[in-house]
C-alpha cells in the first residue's frame, strides 16, 4: 500500500486501482486529483467537522466516488448539504458500515465526531481523527483530568485493537506532552506501523529511545511534505 501525506491529518492510501482519502482539507500537491482521475474505487472519509478535517471541496470528486463516508456531526457543517445521497454514509461513533468491498467501524473522539477503523482488502486501517491525550500545558486541573479521564475511557474501548497501520496525532502545540496518547495507543494497541499527524507548525518529532514497550517497537513514519509518502508492507515496514 502506498501512502500519500496531504496536509495536517489527511491523507491518500492506494491499495491498487483503490484510493482511500481521510480528511483531506488541502491537497497542496494536488494527490487527491490525480488519484481520483487513476482510480477505479474511491472512498472518502471526514472523522468530524472541524475545518481542517472536513472541506466541501472534496464534493468535486463526487463523480468518481464510490462512497463517502463521514462522521454524523458534518451533517451540519458548511456546504455538507450538497453531498450525493445516494454516495454518502453518516456514521454515529461506535458504529458499522459493511458491503461486499468494503467494512468500516467508528470508535469515538476526545474531540469531535470519531475515529475510523477501515478493513478493505485484507488490510486494517486506523485513522484517529481528532482522538488524543489533549494535554495542554498550563489548563486548568479539572480540564488536565477531564482529557485524561476522556482518553483513558476510549482506550478502553480500543484495547488490544489489531492494524496495519494507525494514523495518530503527535501534536507539537502540546510541547512535551506532545506524544502521550500515541505512547499509550501503540502500548494497548497491537498495530504494526504509526504514522503521526496534525503536526503541522512544529519541528519533526521522532519517537524517543523509550517510546515503545520493551519488544514492542514498530515502523513510525513522521510526515511532514505535503506529497510525501511512502509504501508500507504487511508487516509494517516502509520504503519510499
Amino acid at each position: 500500500m502506498e501512502i500519500t501525506y496531504l496536509l495536517n491529518s489527511g491523507f491518500l492510501l492506494q491499495l491498487g486501482d483503490t484510493a482511500l482519502v481521510f480528511d483531506d482539507y488541502l491537497d497542496p500537491a494536488g494527490a487527491v486529483e490525480k488519484a481520483a482521475a487513476a482510480s477505479q474505487e474511491l472512498y472518502i472519509f471526514a472523522s468530524h467537522a472541524h475545518f481542517d478535517h472536513f472541506d466541501p471541496h472534496i464534493l468535486e470528486y463526487a463523480g468518481k466516488t464510490t462512497k463517502y463516508f463521514f462522521s454524523s456531526d458534518t451533517r451540519q457543517a458548511s456546504g455538507a448539504a450538497g453531498f450525493p445521497a445516494a454516495k454518502t454514509v453518516y456514521l454515529k461513533t461506535y458504529d458499522s458500515y459493511e458491503d461486499e468491498r468494503i467494512r468500516i467501524t467508528t470508535f469515538d473522539s476526545t474531540d469531535l465526531g470519531t475515529s475510523f477503523l477501515v478493513e478493505k482488502d485484507g488490510w486494517r486501517i486506523f485513522h484517529a481523527g481528532d482522538f488524543n491525550w489533549w494535554h495542554w500545558k498550563g489548563d486548568t486541573e479539572e480540564n488536565i483530568k477531564l482529557a485524561r479521564n476522556g482518553f483513558k475511557k476510549q482506550m478502553k474501548r480500543l484495547d488490544g485493537l489489531a492494524a496495519d497501520v494507525a494514523f495518530f496525532p503527535v501534536d507539537g502545540r502540546l510541547e512535551e506532552f506532545a506524544a502521550l496518547g500515541a505512547r499509550e495507543f501503540c502500548a494497548r494497541t497491537h498495530v504494526k506501523a504509526l504514522v503521526t499527524m496534525h503536526s503541522v507548525g512544529f519541528p519533526q518529532w521522532q519517537p524517543p529511545a523509550d517510546f515503545f514497550l520493551p519488544g514492542r517497537e514498530i515502523p513510525c513514519w513522521v510526515p511532514m511534505k505535503p506529497g510525501e509518502s511512502r509504501k508500507i508492507e504487511k508487516g509494517g515496514e516502509f520504503s519510499k
